[in-house]
Parts: C-alpha cells; sequence; structure tokens
C-alpha cells in the first residue's frame, strides 16, 4: 500500500467511529443554524475548525454542543414559544419543559461560545439576574452588555440521534433563528489558534456546505425546503433521524 493509499485508509478510520462500543445513552445537545434572507438565496453561517482538532478537522460546521446543567437556570429575557416547547416534548424518551428550555438556551450558548454572535435583549437588570444567577464563563458576555439570552425566535428544524456503538453519541435538536436575532458581538473568538478559526456566510447549495457532515447535510435540506414555502412556521412537519437495524430512519416527531 502506498503512503498516500495509507494515509487516506488512517483518515477514514479516524473519521469513523468504532461501531463496536457498548451502548451509550446519547447525551443531549444542541446546534443552532443562523439564516440571512437579504439576499435572493439565504444564507447559513458557517465556521471553519482548526486543522489541528481531533474531530472534524478543517471541516466547515455549525456551531453546538452538548446541554449544560447550568443552562435550565439561565434567566431569560422572552420564554420559548409555546409551540416550540410542544415540538419539543415530542418523541421519545419523553422530556420535561425544563429540559426544552434547556436545549433552546443551550443552542444560545454555544453559538455566542464559538463565534461570538450572541442572541439576546436588554432588558431591565439584565446584568443583575445574570449575576444573581452566579454565572461567569460564556454567559459573561451577556452580563457585560446587559443582555439577556433570548430563545423566543428559536424555530426547530429536525432531531437527530447518533448510531449506536459509536464512543460518543448525541440526541442533537437543530434549532435555527435569522441573523437579524443577533444582538451582540464578541471581538476576538475567532482567531487563527480557535477551535473556529473563520466564519462565512455561505450561500444554501454552495460548495463550502457539500463538505458538511452527513446528517448535517440532511437537516441543512429540511431547512431549504422550509425556507422556500416561505416564513418558518413551529407547525412544520419536524423530521427525526435516528438508526434502527443497522440503518437510518427517518421519521416525524409525534406522527
Amino acid at each position: 500500500m502506498t503512503d498516500v493509499a495509507e494515509a487516506a485508509t488512517e483518515n477514514k478510520k479516524e473519521q469513523k467511529e468504532a461501531d463496536h462500543h457498548p451502548y451509550y445513552r446519547p447525551k443531549d445537545a444542541a446546534t443552532l443554524i443562523l439564516v440571512d434572507r437579504s439576499h435572493t438565496t439565504p444564507k447559513v453561517l458557517v465556521g471553519k475548525r482548526h486543522d489541528n482538532v481531533v474531530f472534524m478537522p478543517g471541516k466547515f460546521v455549525f456551531p453546538g454542543g452538548r446541554v449544560d446543567k447550568a443552562d435550565n437556570r439561565i434567566p431569560v429575557a422572552a420564554a420559548i414559544p409555546q409551540e416550540l416547547e410542544a415540538n419539543l416534548l415530542k418523541g421519545s424518551p419523553k422530556i420535561t419543559p425544563s429540559r426544552a428550555r434547556s436545549l433552546a438556551v443551550a443552542a444560545i450558548r454555544e453559538a455566542c461560545e464559538e463565534t461570538g454572535l450572541c442572541l439576546g435583549r436588554k432588558t431591565e437588570g439584565a446584568a443583575l439576574r445574570l449575576e444573581g444567577a452566579k454565572l461567569e464563563g460564556p454567559w459573561q458576555p451577556f452580563s457585560d452588555a446587559g443582555l439577556l439570552p433570548d430563545p423566543s425566535g428559536l424555530f426547530l428544524i429536525a432531531r437527530a440521534i447518533t448510531p449506536p456503538g459509536r464512543i460518543k453519541r448525541f440526541d442533537t435538536r437543530f434549532f435555527t433563528a435569522d441573523a437579524s436575532a443577533i444582538t451582540h458581538r464578541v471581538e476576538g473568538v475567532i482567531h487563527p489558534d480557535a477551535e473556529l478559526v473563520e466564519l462565512v456566510w455561505v450561500e444554501l447549495g454552495s460548495k463550502p456546505l457539500a463538505d458538511l457532515h452527513p446528517m448535517t447535510r440532511n437537516v441543512l435540506g429540511e431547512l431549504e425546503k422550509r425556507l422556500a414555502t416561505g416564513p418558518l412556521r413551529h407547525d412544520a412537519p419536524v423530521p427525526f433521524f435516528h438508526f434502527y437495524g443497522g440503518k437510518m430512519q427517518k421519521d416525524v416527531l409525534g406522527a
């Protein structure tokens, strides 16, 4: 085997996690896809990962990550819409309204932490309320700007669970929000040594999006279909991607 072929084989092995591990319960996670609809063709925000990170080096991704325990205790500028909560409560295993809220809040936290773009709203006493929650770290930009995170403009686009037998498994809810919901920018988050080294607004259907993770491409396809019908609505069907019998299944939440 040539060096090039051997390297390609090893790369494929690294990209495909081992499928013989014991069953791991998937962890709740949230991803946020920000959309700019001010152009003829909508654009979505993607970040390019550092070449030296272990998972998906050099790839374009959407901000996202695991739900933190503190996400449920974060004060917000407005409650999540009842229709959004209802969508999040659909499916199995059943979750509580507080867990649904945590998922929406986690999507906002991850976006701000990874891209420096924060979805919030100035409210009276916002900094005090955040300080009263004894928060720091990724929520500090909100406190500094006198903002509370605002999940009222989020829409649920899809849910996907990592196949069994993987080292890391996530039960991910994919949210979207309009770019106009960005109310604060944290400087210096994107730089050559950061997890994301570049942010790019790219048109739906463009080349960078073709290199996304296959499941993320599926979700993006669902978003594109939703956007083509007009303004986003909470009553649109929400697809649920999961694996059964070694094959990917696509259901509709609540169907």
